[in-house]
């Protein structure tokens, strides 16, 4: 089984315009995710999947693979969808340009579900919730599956709900789920999911999986030990400034 991971980065952003570009730590930020996604195990490339001239040429720079998309994609499978019909690897595997802290080994989880499980046509991956913050926010995507690891519903509510107050996070509960936002899919599905219009559930939502699900396919969920966390506000990418310096403070030490 062959596998690409594709890397959809768009320089329009609503709370932090030109994301991709952002270079405080002397790297731009689509490279930091490139650098992550050519540590997985068992992927036969890596590319990065564009609407802008100027994030092709970063990419290039730092000796990337980056391909030009139209501009009128509504998400990011839909640019991966594009990218696609040039493709011959059986898995695609959606990694979001703003996940600069994800782990290699969680992208090969993905990767391992949908080696294991042949009638698979999508994943993806979900982590422990661990307080009632992350439960309550809007911003913090949940997941229920059933009892064989397949997703029955994801929504910025909490869910499940506890009807009886909130839940005890000092006893692990395989429940309570947030959803991490990378994607493997057959390359064939992901053609059918692009060419199906954005079902009520997903606008409502405002979450594209839900497009999935509503078209009543088996999308498997695998469970790792923790969540990466994304950049999507200043606040975001300071922190991973903070962090990227003092990590590398500490090697140089």
């Amino acid at each position: 089984m062959e596998a690409v991971i594709v890397i959809p980065a768009r320089f329009t952003s609503s709370r932090l315009p030109g994301k991709p570009l952002l270079r405080e730590t002397g790297k731009y930020l689509i490279q930091h995710v490139y650098e992550r996604a050519v540590r997985v195990r068992g992927v036969q490339g890596v590319l990065v999947a564009t609407d802008d001239p100027r994030i092709v040429a970063a990419v290039e720079s730092f000796g990337g693979q980056a391909v030009l998309t139209r501009e009128d994609h509504p998400s990011g499978t839909d640019r991966i969808a594009e990218v696609a019909n040039r493709l011959t690897a059986d898995v695609i595997v959606n990694l979001q340009g703003d996940e600069p802290q994800i782990e290699p080994s969680h992208v090969e989880t993905l990767i391992a579900l949908m080696r294991n499980h042949s009638d698979c046509p999508m994943a993806t991956l979900a982590a422990p919730l661990r307080c009632s913050e992350d439960y309550f926010s809007p911003h913090v995507v949940k997941v229920v599956c059933d009892g064989h690891g397949r997703a029955l519903y994801f929504s910025r509510a909490p869910i499940p709900y506890h009807r009886n107050g909130p839940p005890d996070w000092q006893k692990p509960s395989p429940f309570y789920l947030q959803h991490l936002g990378i994607y493997a899919y057959r390359r064939h599905f992901l053609r059918e999911l692009a060419a199906t219009p954005p079902h009520p559930l997903e606008q409502i939502e405002q979450l594209e999986q839900l497009r999935a699900l509503a078209l009543g396919i088996s999308l498997r969920v695998g469970i790792v030990s923790h969540a990466h966390k994304g950049i999507d506000t200043p606040a975001d990418y300071a922190e991973f400034v903070r962090n990227y310096r003092r990590e590398q403070e500490r090697q140089a030490a």
